[in-house]
């Protein structure tokens, strides 16, 4: 199965660079045509919410909103889906950054909890813990 980087989900998304947008379209289109589906890694979900939030200036509903499709897409498989779904539930409801929420997830889904962190907006998410300093 073909995976995808953070690129190409960019620029599809963002639709700022025509010769790109055109072949990543191309690309998406023969896949589905051939019956595959595109691999979207966890690090790539990461960074698009970064990417999409600092470079384009995406507010946490966009994003929302973005990941949400996304998610739901036939054509891509996600690593780590429930635990994208899950972090995707925790930064709707919550405070914490998008990563924060991910982090907690991805523990979770390993079933390693709590997540100590130092960071008090992170400690705010269900199943991370504020790290008192000595």
């Amino acid at each position: 199965m073909p995976a995808l980087d953070t690129n190409v989900l960019v620029r599809y998304i963002v639709q700022d660079a025509p010769s790109q947008l055109a072949t990543a379209k191309r690309l998406i289109r023969r896949c589905v045509a051939e019956g595959s589906t595109l691999f979207v890694p966890v690090t790539v979900v990461l960074e698009l919410e970064w990417v999409l939030r600092s470079s384009f200036a995406f507010s946490k509903e966009d994003v929302l909103m973005t990941l949400s499709t996304l998610f739901s897409a036939a054509e891509l498989t996600f690593e780590s889906e429930r635990a994208l779904e899950v972090a995707l539930q925790l930064f709707r409801k919550g405070s914490a950054d998008f990563a924060d929420c991910l982090h907690v997830a991805l523990a979770a889904q390993a079933g390693e909890q709590p997540l100590w962190t130092f960071d008090k907006g992170a400690s705010k998410v269900s199943g991370a813990q504020l790290l008192a300093k000595a």
